[in-house]
């Protein structure tokens, strides 16, 4: 019987940074989703999707692009759109130039929810993570989330350089 490989347990620094970025990824998404919640009644995921369509052109994309935008599955953006729409926020309608795609497309009102809401969403990012940085920390934190997106996913658009493609079209 063979024996199984010992783990590659981390060391007391890598232990520190792991336990630090865990800290971040659990608290920073609640910290956002509570200040929307409490200022704009939306989630952080229902903002990125009304902020993605927003910055598109007619405030339309299709769904799969919009989920490329907001790094989620189509199921879980599915049902964050039909939410957002039993609001009157978005509509969906099958895509003017091939019918096979779904297309979402930010209201009026879905604009000034969002429009309303950014202000105190920027605040709270800024107050969250950029004001605890120095610039040269934040050219890191740049570097450093590219190389562990990259570690996971080498084929993602921060790693190949077309992240212009998750942005929706101006």
């Amino acid at each position: 019987m063979e024996n199984a490989q010992e783990p590659r347990w981390l060391d007391d620094e890598e232990d520190q940074a792991w336990i630090a970025l865990v800290s971040v990824l659990m608290r920073l998404p609640a910290a956002l989703d509570s200040q929307l919640q409490r200022d704009a009644g939306v989630s952080h995921f229902e903002y990125q999707v009304m902020a993605g369509l927003s910055l598109a052109p007619e405030r339309t994309l299709r769904m799969s692009e919009l989920a490329a935008f907001v790094e989620g599955s189509l199921p879980r953006l599915s049902q964050v759109v039909g939410r957002l729409e039993k609001r009157g926020w978005v509509h969906r309608s099958p895509d003017p130039t091939d019918g096979r795609y779904t297309v979402a497309t930010l209201s009026d009102e879905g604009y000034d929810r969002v429009a309303a809401a950014a202000p105190g969403h920027v605040e709270t990012v800024r107050a969250s993570v950029f004001d605890a940085l120095t610039r040269a920390q934040v050219r890191q934190l740049t570097a450093i989330g590219r190389r562990i997106v990259g570690a996971i996913d080498p084929d993602h658009p921060l790693v190949t350089g077309t992240v212009d493609r998750l942005r929706p079209k101006k």
